[in-house]
C-alpha cells in the first residue's frame, strides 16, 4: 500500500516516483530477447533452426540431412503448388513465396554448418542485448574476404621481386651495351681479348668457316662479356643479386636489425666511450650520412673524389659546412654563366610563365 500524499513506504520525498521511472526507462532501453532476432541478420525475425525444423543440439550431418530435404521441397526448379493440377506451372504468388522460403532455408543452412558461424549466431540467441557486437560479427565475417590475406601479400611481393629482378637485368645489360660502343672500353677490351686468344678462334676456314656477321656478333658478345669481367659498375646500373630484391629483404630484415644494433653497439663503445680515432671506413661513413647519400650513390663517385674528402676533412662538421657553403657558390656560378640558364632569367623577367615560346638550342 501506499503511504499518504502517494508516497511509497519506507522512501523519503518523491524516491518512489524516481524508482518507477527508472524501471520503465530500463524496460525500453534494454531489449528483450524477442528481439534480439534482427531484420537483416542471419534468418532475420525468424531462427535458424526452425527453419531447417531442427533443435539446437542438432549435429551438421543432421542440418545437412535436413536442408537437402527442404531444398528438394521448395527449389524453385522442383516446387509444384498445391493448386496447381496436373503438372501445370504454379501460380506466380506461390511460385514467389516458395523462392523466397527456399532463400530463407539455405541462408540457414549457411548460418549454422560453420562452426564459427554458429557458434556467434548461438551466442546472439543467448545474449540478445549485445546486438551491436551480433552486428559485428555477423559483417566482418560476411566482408571478410575469401582468400587468406598471408597469401595475397605474399604472392604481391614475389611479383615485385621478379619486376624487379628482371628491371635491373635489363639496366645493367644496357649499361654493358653503352660501355662497348664508349671507344676508351672498347679499346681495353678488344686488346685484352685479342692478348687471350678470344678473336683469334673466329677466324677459322673451310666447312666451318662462318659469315662476317657472326663473327662479328660473337666478337661483340667476347667483348661485351671482358667488359662485365672487368669493369665494377656501380649505382642504379650495377650487376643485380639476388639477396637485393624486396622479397629477401623482408626475410633478412630481423638479421639486417640485429646486425645494425650490433653494429651501433660497436660505435658508441669505440668512439664515443673509449674516444678512438676514426678509420678510414668510418670517416667515409661519417661524411656519407652528411652528405645525405645513399650507399649505392656513394659508392659510384670516383675513388679521386672520395680521396679530396678525407683530405679536406669533410668528416668534422665545420669542415663539410664550409665545403658546402663552396659547393653552392660554385653552382650559383656555372647556373649564372649557362646560355640556358641567361635566356630562362631574361625570358622570366621579360615575358613570364603567362606565355609559350619556343626557344631553339
Amino acid at each position: 500500500m501506499a503511504a499518504a500524499g502517494g508516497r511509497w513506504p519506507g522512501r523519503r520525498g518523491g524516491g518512489g516516483g524516481r524508482w518507477v521511472l527508472w524501471l520503465w526507462l530500463s524496460a525500453a532501453v534494454v531489449p528483450r530477447p524477442a528481439r534480439g532476432l534482427t531484420e537483416g541478420l542471419y534468418c532475420g525475425r525468424r531462427v535458424c533452426y526452425d527453419v531447417l525444423g531442427v533443435s539446437r543440439e542438432a549435429s551438421k550431418a543432421e542440418i545437412a540431412r535436413a536442408y537437402r530435404q527442404l531444398a528438394r521441397k521448395y527449389h524453385p526448379d522442383r516446387y509444384r503448388g498445391e493448386a496447381a493440377a496436373g503438372g501445370d506451372p504454379p501460380p506466380a504468388a506461390a511460385a514467389a513465396e516458395a523462392h523466397e522460403k527456399f532463400l530463407l532455408i539455405a541462408t540457414a543452412y549457411e548460418t549454422l554448418k560453420d562452426e564459427e558461424t554458429r557458434k556467434d549466431y548461438d551466442y546472439m540467441l543467448d545474449h540478445p542485448e549485445e546486438y551491436y557486437r551480433h552486428y559485428y560479427h555477423y559483417y566482418s565475417r560476411r566482408l571478410a574476404p575469401k582468400v587468406d590475406v598471408r597469401i595475397v601479400i605474399l604472392v604481391t611481393v614475389c611479383a615485385i621481386s621478379v619486376f624487379q629482378f628482371f628491371s635491373w637485368w635489363s639496366s645493367y645489360n644496357e649499361a654493358i651495351n653503352y660501355l662497348a660502343t664508349v671507344p676508351k672500353y672498347r679499346i681495353q677490351a678488344t686488346e685484352i681479348a685479342r692478348q687471350q686468344g678470344l678473336l683469334n678462334k673466329t677466324k677459322e676456314k673451310g666447312k666451318n668457316r662462318r659469315s662476317k656477321e657472326e663473327i662479328r656478333e660473337e666478337e661483340e658478345e667476347i667483348i661485351k662479356d671482358i667488359i662485365k669481367n672487368k669493369i665494377d659498375i656501380k649505382g642504379g646500373y650495377q650487376k643485380p643479386k639476388i639477396y637485393d630484391i624486396l622479397l629477401f629483404q623482408i626475410l633478412l630484415a630481423p638479421f639486417y636489425l640485429c646486425k645494425y644494433i650490433v653494429w651501433y653497439c660497436w660505435w658508441i663503445y669505440c668512439f664515443t666511450i673509449k674516444g678512438q680515432e676514426y678509420g678510414v671506413e668510418e670517416k667515409l661513413y661519417i661524411i656519407r650520412r652528411y652528405m645525405k647519400m645513399s650507399q649505392s650513390q656513394f659508392d659510384s663517385l670516383e675513388d679521386h673524389q672520395k680521396e679530396t674528402f678525407l683530405e679536406r676533412q669533410l668528416w668534422i662538421r665545420e669542415n663539410y659546412e664550409v665545403y658546402k657553403q663552396e659547393q653552392e657558390e660554385e653552382l650559383k656560378k656555372k647556373m649564372a654563366m649557362d646560355p640556358r640558364w641567361k635566356r630562362y632569367r631574361r625570358w622570366m623577367r621579360n615575358e613570364g610563365p603567362g606565355r609559350l615560346t619556343f626557344i631553339d638550342d
